[in-house]
């Protein structure tokens, strides 16, 4: 997992050349998700540097960059609410000090991702049994066992 480890990582980033990195389109592609997502991503404080930006005014992503959307794009999907994911990048970004704070969110995180992946298998179990009734029904032609409304009632 990228973070910066150090000031003296984030004055190295600010030095290296602008016209380096790839543009927001390849940036997309390379991350799967949208333009206009990274953009959002910016605005809304989901990321941990400042993306650097060509002599003409053109957002350039590093590999750091991509390595980070990618860790926020699996903290999404996860389910981490948006003020969530906020909240860590801003200690990310702010560096040394706060690693125990960090480590307490994403256990946090952790545990309901954990919760979900229950729940979701229970469920699985209800549709695999689900499939066997079908299954063992149509083997032996005894499909009028099924469910299926009473149309007989409702045609009265």
């Amino acid at each position: 997992m990228l973070e910066i480890k150090t000031t003296a990582d984030a004055e190295v980033h600010s030095l290296r050349p602008r016209a380096a990195g790839v543009a927001i389109a390849e940036a997309a592609h390379r991350t799967g998700v949208s333009v206009h997502t990274l953009r959002y991503y910016e605005r809304a404080g989901r990321v941990i540097t400042t993306v650097d930006r060509t002599a003409g005014g053109w957002r350039r992503y590093h590999q750091h960059d991509l390595d980070w959307i990618t860790i926020c794009t699996k903290l999404r999907a996860t389910g981490m609410p948006i003020k969530a994911i906020r909240r860590y990048a801003e200690l990310v970004s702010a560096g040394h000090g706060n690693e125990h704070e960090r480590l307490a969110l994403l256990e946090a995180h952790r545990a309901d991702v954990i919760a979900k992946l229950a729940q979701v298998q229970d469920n699985l179990k209800t549709i695999e049994h689900k499939i066997d009734v079908y299954r063992g029904r149509l083997a032996v032609g005894e499909a009028d066992q099924l469910w299926a409304p009473d149309r007989s009632a409702s045609a009265h």
